[in-house]
């Protein structure tokens, strides 16, 4: 069974730096297209950021240039965030696609405090 778990939240500054990690176990056939999304309190999960299997990267337009999405082998992918700001609090999601099917960890929560 397929499970994604990440670590890294917690809470700091705006202007400061936070590293999301997601590690995935289980049953993987290869390296698979990964991605990081966020859900604020009221608001709708939004995608943050995806890698392909590949490597290729995007980025939501409000995090270019301050979120960098990585990853070092086939389970683990890294969020790293430079920059925060208040607006980024939310809880982070990894999923991952494999097949036909979608995979997602608990969820982080990463607060920005002004």
């Amino acid at each position: 069974q397929v499970q994604l778990v990440e670590s890294g939240g917690g809470l700091v500054q705006a202007g400061g730096s936070l590293r999301l990690s997601c590690v995935v176990s289980g049953s993987i056939f290869s390296r698979n297209a990964m991605a990081w999304h966020r859900q604020a309190p009221g608001k709708q999960r939004e995608l943050v950021a995806r890698i392909t299997a590949l490597g290729s990267t995007n980025y939501a337009d409000s995090v270019k240039g301050r979120f960098t999405i990585s990853r070092d082998n086939a389970r683990t992918v890294y969020l790293q965030m430079n920059s925060l700001k208040p607006e980024d609090t939310a809880v982070y999601y990894c999923d991952m696609i494999q097949g036909a099917r979608e995979y997602w960890g608990q969820g982080t929560q990463v607060t920005v405090s002004s």
